[in-house]
């Protein structure tokens, strides 16, 4: 069954700054539900790497979980374990066991979001993305997307946790769904001074890109 919670607060349009992680010149959370599983995540984990599936204590995250999800990784890829009432209600139903990729219809965008997901897994670090998205009626908002990755009984690459949330409430809930996905900005969550080339990785070009891809380096994130 989906996450289910009180409405969350809308989009903040404010850098998240946290022990030294980011600095002030970007935004780097811009949605309340993002800086709070972030926030929750990293106070869970400690001095670890990534905290336990077992840790996550859905009450203490009940005024995002409709914006809150959980991945497994499989055979196939990441598949949805659970998903919040209001991403469930963007994409037009139920997305429990759903493959994570099948978001994103565009055979590019799913090459780049498996590369995104197996980053976040292999170099046990955080992402935060952008995307606009166009329902299939037309609509266009703006979301903004958290992947953190989780141990399962002391494995590493078996789970993630994160939150998909819009710029603001769609009207349109229960009556459209989207159809399309754009990545516009990525920017990786780690503790390495290492460089990396948005266009290179993303083909994200500058009019597309609202942050790039940013590599935040400070020790602890």
């Amino acid at each position: 069954m989906p996450f289910s919670d009180d409405a969350a607060p809308e989009w903040d349009d404010q850098a998240f700054t946290r022990r030294g992680g980011f600095g002030s010149e970007q935004p780097a959370m811009k949605h309340p539900s993002t800086r709070a599983v972030f926030g929750y995540w990293d106070d869970l984990r400690g001095e670890r790497s990534a905290p336990e599936r077992g840790d996550i204590e859905p009450g203490a995250l009940r005024h995002v979980l409709q914006d809150t999800f959980v991945l497994e990784n499989g055979p196939v890829g990441p598949v949805f374990r659970l998903a919040g009432t209001r991403i469930c209600a963007m994409f037009g139903g139920e997305l429990k066991g759903r493959p994570f990729v099948a978001l994103w219809p565009d055979v590019q965008a799913q090459g780049d979001i498996r590369r995104l997901t197996a980053t976040v897994m292999d170099e046990a670090a955080g992402a935060v993305a952008g995307f606009t998205a166009e329902t299939a009626r037309g609509h266009h908002l703006t979301l903004e997307l958290l992947l953190l990755p989780l141990r399962h009984r002391g494995r590493t690459h078996a789970r993630m946790m994160g939150t998909l949330s819009p710029s603001a409430a769609p009207i349109w809930l229960g009556q459209d769904e989207i159809t399309a996905l754009r990545l516009i900005s990525v920017r990786m969550i780690w503790a390495s001074g290492k460089s990396v080339n948005a266009e290179d990785e993303f083909a994200i070009t500058p009019e597309k890109r609202r942050a790039g891809f940013v590599l935040h380096e400070g020790g602890r994130i």
